[in-house]
């Protein structure tokens, strides 16, 4: 395993990600492909025995379950202080009000179940999983830096938004003294760029590290367009709503990456998070496995590096996409 610095800090994470939406429970939330607690521990605890040792959840993810599962896993399998973890906060977790978004009152109620699911005193990295267009960012850096300062929160990151509203985050935070975030998770993979416009650039010019998510476009990239679907690409309504519409627009960029895999003997997985991992300023796409060979073939991908010329040949073909996450 490779480990690096998470942007402009010293803390030193696993050059892959473990994402744990696809570990909870199929009665609650949109997924009902997850993972339950049994299956999802074994692929915890080969992801540690493999030498990752940054994890990825959110509160929203089977509302709750997948924090428990990954919680009790690092507890009996994992030394805490070798262990970043990170959580989300916005979605929503009850209805009524106050049941989501970025208020004082949802960051300071929200992180304290989430620690309390994940039996820790603290979290690694806590993320806003969206912009909140009901709260004033005021409110949610001031209420960000508190929690940093409390002890419960080490870093606070970003995801999913537009690189104008990221950028007037970090301002206000410099403005007023208060924690900047050190981390963007966004939506980015082969067949969705439109990263590469403003956000890409302005992270690599501030020293922000990046965490994309979806780098294998919810497997799109690693299967052919004959192969039999699964039981997520049949149920996962979020995946479809990403890529559904740009179908044909896709297939040429998904066509070439598996004729270089096929040149280099590797699987298409190999392929596509290389592109990511060659892209700056990328720390460690967040992969989803529901499999222990998921886990194996993405930390394969670390060893293989693609020459310019291949680079520019699968990234010739794409064309702009409808922004897809960020509201």
């Amino acid at each position: 395993m490779e480990y690096v610095k998470l942007g402009n800090t010293g803390l030193d994470v696993s050059r892959i990600c473990l994402g744990c939406m696809g570990f909870g429970d199929p009665n609650k939330w949109v997924h009902s492909w997850v993972l339950q607690e049994e299956d999802s521990r074994i692929i915890i605890k080969k992801a540690l025995e493999l030498g990752i040792n940054f994890f990825d959840t959110a509160n929203v993810y089977s509302l709750g379950a997948s924090e428990e599962i990954l919680g009790r896993a690092i507890r009996d399998y994992a030394n805490r202080d070798e262990v970043v973890v990170a959580t989300k906060i916005h979605g929503q977790m009850h209805q009524g009000p106050n049941g989501k978004g970025l208020s004082r009152k949802a960051i300071m109620s929200e992180l304290d179940k989430s620690l309390k699911r994940l039996e820790m005193d603290y979290v690694d990295l806590y993320i806003i999983h969206r912009w909140d267009y009901n709260t004033p960012i005021e409110e949610t850096m001031a209420a960000l830096h508190d929690v940093v300062k409390s002890g419960k929160v080490r870093y606070i990151g970003a995801s999913a938004m537009y690189a104008w509203q990221f950028h007037k985050a970090q301002n206000i935070a410099e403005k007023n003294g208060w924690t900047r975030f050190v981390s963007m998770q966004n939506h980015l993979n082969l067949i969705y760029r439109e990263e590469e416009r403003e956000m890409i650039p302005l992270c690599r010019d501030q020293q922000i590290a990046i965490t994309p998510y979806s780098p294998l476009a919810s497997g799109r990239l690693t299967r052919d367009w004959t192969a039999e679907a699964t039981k997520r690409s049949e149920s996962d309504k979020i995946a479809m709503s990403k890529y559904d519409a740009t179908v044909d627009a896709d297939r040429t960029v998904i066509e070439r990456l598996a004729e270089i895999a096929e040149k280099r003997d590797v699987p298409r997985t190999h392929i596509a998070l290389a592109w990511l991992l060659q892209k700056q300023p990328v720390v460690a796409p967040i992969i989803g496995a529901t499999k222990i060979s998921h886990l194996e073939t993405a930390i394969g991908s670390l060893s293989l590096k693609l020459t310019a010329e291949e680079i520019d040949y699968m990234e010739a073909p794409y064309v702009p996409h409808n922004i897809v996450g960020h509201n």
